[in-house]
């Protein structure tokens, strides 16, 4: 025996305590509340962040003067972002999902800024030329050549809000997974750790398999043709 189960606790005994904790305790609870701060953070995200990186790559004297900025809040660590978001608005739910997104907007706009940037000239002037109202060049002309993009943007972007979720979590709210690892870790309690943080693994990758990924084939399914 390398270490015992109050060190290293098997598989067998992490499942059975993840069984108990959904049927007896509180998994489903703090499951469903940290879910609901990775969808929030995910949205807000998404949309300020692919609005900004599809201006980005439209409007060059924009990009020239945002280009900094983008490249600094890149690489503010998250900590940093979480704790400054938890002293100026408190240790609130606002707080709590503004952090994650705000983690989250530089990448997208990255990725979407070079979406952006890679349109095809030809079908702009296509557009042009059938005198196509705004809003449907954007959708039949933009959109379709943006949606690998978005979908990359978004895997990625799902990948990295949960983990950030558990952090802001452990630090400053009294549910959620990142909360119960928190308040398992200060009872050393290790098998419940493992328990919590697993069936989030396992939500998480039921998402990256069921949605996620047939998302990202499907818009790149262009490619292939």
């Amino acid at each position: 025996m390398i270490a015992d189960d109050t060190v290293l606790p098997g598989p067998l005994a992490v499942g059975a305590q993840m069984v108990d904790l959904t049927l007896h305790g509180d998994l489903l609870f703090h499951l469903w509340a940290t879910l609901w701060r990775v969808v929030a953070a995910f949205a807000l995200a998404m949309g300020i962040g692919a609005a900004l990186g599809i201006v980005l790559g439209r409007q060059r004297r924009v990009d020239q003067w945002l280009d900094l900025w983008v490249v600094v809040f890149l690489n503010i660590p998250a900590l940093v972002t979480i704790v400054l978001c938890y002293l100026w608005i408190g240790l609130t739910e606002v707080a709590a999902i503004t952090a994650v997104a705000l983690n989250k907007i530089p990448m997208v706009t990255v990725i979407l800024r070079e979406g952006a940037r890679a349109l095809n000239p030809a079908l702009d002037d296509m557009a042009q030329v059938y005198r196509m109202p705004w809003r449907d060049r954007f959708r039949h002309v933009v959109l379709p050549q943006l949606a690998p993009f978005f979908a990359s943007a978004a895997r990625t972007g799902v990948a990295l809000i949960w983990k950030i979720v558990l952090v802001v979590e452990f630090l400053g709210r009294s549910s959620g997974i990142g909360f119960k690892i928190h308040l398992n870790f200060q009872l050393f309690d290790i098998a419940a750790v493992l328990a919590y943080a697993s069936a989030f693994v396992l939500v998480m990758l039921a998402v990256e398999f069921a949605v996620l990924k047939p998302l990202e084939s499907r818009a790149n399914r262009w490619r292939q043709s």
